[in-house]
Order: C-alpha cells, then sequence, then structure tokens
C-alpha cells in the first residue's frame, strides 16, 4: 500500500470515526459479492457515514486523492452495480447507518427520509400515519430508497403508481466534487431550467451520492381483493388484463404472471405452500384490485363481477378470490418467491426486459421456444408485470453444467441471443434492475449511439475524472464532438 493511500484512510478514519470506517476483513468481506453471487471485488475499505456532511467530506477526500467510490444500499441489486472491482483501488461507501425518516406530513402525503431507510421500514412510517408508500418488491426487508432511486426500482404496483421516477418529489445529493445538490423540497411547478433531480434517479451511482429524497405517499388501502387466476396461454393473460383495465379501472393495483413451470418451482421451495387451484394451468395470473376508504365497501362485488364476466368471456379456466388478508399474502409469497426458487434449482441466465406492453403476450410466445431450440437442454421462462411491458426472462440452464463454465459460456450467448430479440421488439434490455456492470457491454452494444454519446457528455460534464462508481453503466469511451 503505498503512502499517498495510507494517508488518505487515516484522513477518511479522522472524519468518520472508529464507526464511520474500517478495514476489519470480516466486516468488509461480505459486502464485496452482489447478491446473486456473480461477482467479487475487493476495496481500501468500508466507509460508513452517518450524515449528508460526512458524505460530502470523504466524496471530497476521495476527489482530492483519486479515489474511486462503489456507493451500496442493501446490496440486494441483480445487476452488479454495487460491487467493487478486483482492482482495491475503490473504497465501499454505504449508506446503510443512515436511517432517519422525517415526519409524515398527512396533508400533503410526503415524508422525507435519507438514503439509507430500508424500504420496509418507510412502509411503516407511512402505515402509521394512516398512508402508504405505493411501491413494493420482494427484497422489501434489505432495499434502501436510496439504491431504488439510483436503480429507478419498479416493483408489482407500478401499473397504478408507477416506478421510482413518478415517486420520487425531491432529492439530495453529494456531487463528485463534494457539493451537496438539495433539493428536498418539491414544487407541483417549477421551470428554472432542467429537473435536475431526474439525472440521479436512475443513474446508479455515476453521478453522485443520493443521501435522502421526498418521497410521494398515497392513502392507505381499506380494503383489497387478490384474484389468483389459471389461464391457458400468455395471450389469454393479455385478454383478461385488457378487461381488468376496462372493467376495474383505478381499483387495478397490479397484474402479475407466471408459468407452470415457476409455481411448481416455488411449491418445491416452499413446502408449507400449495396451489391456490385444484388443477394445472399453462399460466397464471395474480390480480390485486385495491381500495380506499370511499371504495371499499363493494371491492368485493366489484372483483366477484370481473371474475364472473371474464369466464363468460373465455378468458379464464378456473379462479379463486382471497377470502382474507392471510390468503391475500400467501398468493403474494409465491409470486414473490419465483426468483429464490429459480436460483435454488440451480444456475441460469436471468433477463430484467421490457417491450411494448402490447408485445409482450407474442414476445413471451415466441422468444421461449426459439431460446430453447437454439440452445438445447435449456428452460425460458417468462414472469412478472404484464402490466407494464416488464418481464423476467430466465434461461434455466442444462441439468450437470458447472456454473461459472456455463455462464461465462452458452450463458453469455443466450443473453446476447435474448437481447437481440428485445432489441428487435424496439424493447430495454433493463426495465428496473439497471445495467450495473452485468449489463453494461451488452448496453453499449445495443443502445443508440446518440442516447449513449448523451450519456458519456453528462457524466464526463459531472464526474471528469471517472471515480463515481467506475466500470458501472457505461462503457470505457470518451463523448464525441
Amino acid at each position: 500500500m503505498t503512502a499517498e493511500t495510507e494517508t488518505f484512510l487515516a484522513e477518511a478514519a479522522a472524519l468518520l470515526g472508529p464507526r464511520g470506517l474500517t478495514r476489519d476483513a470480516d466486516l468488509v468481506t461480505p459486502w464485496l459479492t452482489d447478491w446473486r453471487g456473480r461477482y467479487t471485488g475487493a476495496a481500501l475499505a468500508l466507509a460508513s457515514p452517518a450524515s449528508t456532511e460526512e458524505v460530502a467530506g470523504l466524496v471530497k477526500l476521495c476527489a482530492r486523492h483519486g479515489v474511486p467510490i462503489v456507493p451500496q444500499g442493501g446490496n440486494s441489486g441483480m445487476s452488479g452495480g454495487a460491487t467493487p472491482d478486483a482492482s482495491g483501488r475503490a473504497i465501499l461507501l454505504s449508506l446503510r447507518r443512515m436511517t432517519a425518516i422525517g415526519p409524515v406530513d398527512a396533508d400533503a402525503r410526503q415524508v422525507t427520509c435519507e438514503a439509507g431507510v430500508v424500504l420496509q421500514n418507510l412502509h411503516a412510517a407511512a402505515e402509521a400515519a394512516g398512508l402508504r408508500f405505493p411501491l413494493t418488491l420482494g427484497g422489501k426487508g434489505s432495499a434502501t430508497i436510496g439504491g431504488l432511486i439510483s436503480t429507478n426500482a419498479g416493483g408489482t404496483q407500478v401499473l397504478r403508481h408507477g416506478v421510482m421516477r413518478a415517486l420520487v418529489l425531491g432529492i439530495e445529493a453529494v456531487l463528485p466534487d463534494g457539493s451537496v445538490y438539495s433539493a428536498l423540497t418539491p414544487l407541483k411547478k417549477d421551470n428554472r431550467g432542467f429537473d435536475l433531480k431526474q439525472l440521479f434517479i436512475g443513474a446508479e451511482g455515476t453521478l453522485g451520492i443520493v443521501t435522502g429524497a421526498t418521497v410521494k405517499l398515497v392513502p392507505a388501502l381499506a380494503d383489497r381483493v387478490v384474484a389468483w387466476v389459471g389461464l391457458p396461454s400468455i395471450h389469454a393473460a393479455r385478454a383478461l388484463l385488457l378487461h381488468c383495465e376496462a372493467n376495474a379501472g383505478n381499483l387495478l393495483e397490479g397484474f402479475e404472471v407466471m408459468p407452470q413451470a415457476c409455481l411448481e418451482a416455488v411449491l418445491d421451495y416452499l413446502p408449507d405452500s400449495r396451489n391456490p387451484l385444484a388443477g394445472q394451468h399453462a399460466w397464471h395470473a395474480l390480480i390485486e384490485l385495491a381500495a380506499n376508504a370511499d371504495t371499499a365497501a363493494s371491492l368485493r362485488e366489484r372483483a366477484e363481477a370481473l371474475l364472473a364476466e371474464a369466464f363468460e368471456r373465455g378468458l379464464a379456466e378456473d379462479a379463486v378470490l382471497s377470502a382474507s388478508e392471510a390468503q391475500a399474502e400467501a398468493f403474494w409469497m409465491l409470486r414473490d418467491s419465483v426468483s429464490p426458487a429459480e436460483r435454488a434449482k440451480g444456475p441460469a441466465m436471468q433477463h430484467d426486459i421490457s417491450v411494448p406492453v402490447a408485445a409482450m403476450a407474442d414476445f413471451v410466445a415466441t422468444a421461449a421456444p426459439a431460446i430453447e431450440a437454439e440452445f438445447p437442454g435449456t428452460q425460458a421462462l417468462g414472469f412478472g408485470h404484464l402490466g407494464d411491458g416488464n418481464i423476467h426472462f430466465h434461461v434455466l440452464a442444462p441439468k450437470g453444467v458447472v456454473h461459472s463454465e456455463w455462464a461465462e459460456g452458452q450463458g453469455k450467448a443466450i443473453s446476447a441471443r435474448v437481447h437481440d430479440l428485445v432489441t428487435a421488439a424496439q424493447g430495454s434490455i433493463s426495465a428496473e434492475h439497471g445495467i450495473g456492470q452485468m449489463k453494461r457491454d451488452e448496453l453499449a452494444r445495443l443502445g443508440d449511439p446518440v442516447a449513449l454519446n448523451l450519456l458519456r457528455q453528462v457524466k464526463k460534464a459531472l464526474d471528469p475524472n471517472g471515480l463515481m462508481n467506475p466500470g458501472k453503466l457505461l462503457a470505457q469511451g470518451s463523448p464525441t464532438a
């Protein structure tokens, strides 16, 4: 280790104190591998500042010494976006000590919180005030608000409430030079140039460190009804979605789909779970209708009528409505367990993709058999948020392969082919999990050159020394004149 590095670490320790900086391998090592176990890196130390001021001081220190920064929230990302490289030059910046949640403004339906707040805790704070934060996902117990903002997360309620970009009203971020951009107070109208907060939403920490946000809240649910529906095809699921959108209106909170194979994997993974329906069906839909106090009284009646008409029109083979909140949660547990259930089965190439909503059924129906034919022994499965055109398209490896060898060989070829099909369908290779390092080269290969050049110009303008989360989102390259 060079003398300059030792000087940097000593200054960082003096700035952050013993709780704020550690080089203890037992404490640092668990955070050097991503959630999927695909990427492992090294770091000079783990920094855990307790305030925006400490983040700003550390960033200034890193800028002066030329030390790269890799920001990390709950380390639950899917694209390796919060894992340092193997050089050991970077400092890992954790925001998990920044967990303050301000008073909930019930009249304005908003709350300001720090970036390290865990999503589940934000849910609890909103619920205590009679409101809710309308974004949830399977990793709500570990995902942080800063990470959700930095990846523009979606989840299962996008159909009604939108992705994180639609829920962030104000933002605070530390820029690469250590200055603080503070715009936590939201305005309904503000035409003073660019909406700068949008730069940091989905930027994956490459332009600055999100340290706080003001987010939108909505009225608490007075009641909800969840339906589990058996379907003959993905096209039937699309027709059922259109039926629900036309007849349920704003009551429609979520519409998720999965094939029979995904359900079977979950039932094997969760020994106490059971199939909500008596028989097998090629596809399954999970539909949530949610009501506030004004519409709660008629919610179940509306749900029953919705399904009755779906049966009359031949859109469903079988269905069951949740009879209690516990049963509704049990239905959602089946959906939320698909990814860990498939991970338990063995290696897979997992793709978080989107295509135009109207084209999704055709895409899944044609892409899955095409991949299986081109790569014998694989199994291609699509599941997820049909209502917003975002499907998690997983390709399971043939039996008996060595995970690392397969992923680096045939696995990469499979992902390239999937991304080619998505691009041909005018879709996106990343719908809600970000680019990270996993999709960086694919974005460079398939992205619009004009758009990529704009991204690089913004990056160069804000982070000319390339110290903010290097190696993520954008491949090496200079913007063209």
